[in-house]
């Protein structure tokens, strides 16, 4: 593989790619890699002839400060582990804050409802920055495809979304949850968790299969409730909010007759670590 810091570095690599029309994967992550981030590398190395990873913590995304102070950098070992899994062609991308942002970056997106609840509501700015960075990795990458892990579900949304209001060619992957054996979904937040909230965390996920198959029993309201209240009977766990939307528009459902598909998205506050998950409604 080839570490790379410049954008003319990466065009110089990828330009005889380019011009022999062999298309260009991109996994775009902000490090601390894990499991999930590797399916998302392997499902680009299954289909194109060069892969590019990048590893940016993006400063637009983060309304906390001590969020991105805290977040967990690990550039040596993130890099070790690439070692393994990239072939030689395959580039890693790590840019600087200047190079992504030779200016500030002021522009402001409109993603309607998209950016407007779940996430949106509680981390006020967070899809704007995301939607920041990732534009501007797709102008400095130019990849054809980029993958995306589930996890991250109403992100891939404003992702596309962002995607059609800047006409860029390229095709989102999404990719299937990645999760620890006891269930837990694979975060680099993951890293911080204490030993009483790790061992507290699964019960997010074990709380919401069991509510898939309640949904014949209660109301929409009566099942988010429950799921609220059965999470929290860990005495280290939060949950900040657990809705079920229409997984194309994420309006909130309000009964189960109601057509569409619908997902249940869940923030919990694990002790100080904010840890998120879904599920799909759909039988």
């Amino acid at each position: 593989m080839l570490t790379v810091k410049l954008p003319e570095e990466l065009d110089r690599h990828l330009a005889p790619f380019r011009e022999k029309g062999r298309d260009t994967g991109f996994v775009p992550t902000m490090g601390a890699l894990h499991e999930g981030h590797l399916s998302l590398i392997r499902c680009s190395l299954q289909q194109d002839p060069v892969t590019v990873v990048s590893i940016f913590v993006n400063p637009t995304q983060f309304n906390d400060p001590e969020d991105l102070k805290k977040y967990p950098r690990r550039t040596k070992e993130d890099l070790a582990l690439l070692e393994q899994v990239l072939r030689a062609d395959d580039v890693v991308f790590l840019p600087e804050e200047k190079t992504i942002y030779p200016e500030p970056d002021t522009r402001i997106f409109d993603f309607g409802l998209l950016d407007k609840v779940l996430e949106g509501e509680f981390r006020p700015g967070h899809f704007n920055g995301v939607a920041q960075v990732v534009s501007r990795l797709f102008e400095l990458v130019k990849p054809v495809r980029a993958y995306f892990g589930l996890k991250d579900f109403q992100q891939l949304a404003v992702i596309r979304r962002m995607t059609e209001i800047l006409s860029l060619p390229v095709t989102l992957i999404p990719c299937p949850i990645i999760r620890e054996p006891d269930g837990l979904a694979m975060s680099s937040r993951n890293l911080r968790l204490g030993k009483e909230e790790r061992e507290q965390a699964p019960r997010i996920y074990r709380t919401l299969q069991a509510a898939t198959t309640l949904k014949n029993n209660m109301s929409v309201q009566e099942l988010e409730q429950w799921v609220k209240e059965k999470i929290e009977e860990a005495p280290r766990l939060k949950v900040e909010y657990f809705r079920v939307v229409r997984a194309d528009t994420f309006r909130p459902v309000k009964d189960w007759n109601e057509p569409g598909p619908k997902q249940g998205l869940v923030a919990v506050w694990a002790g100080e670590v904010r840890l998120i998950d879904n599920v799909s409604f759909e039988l």
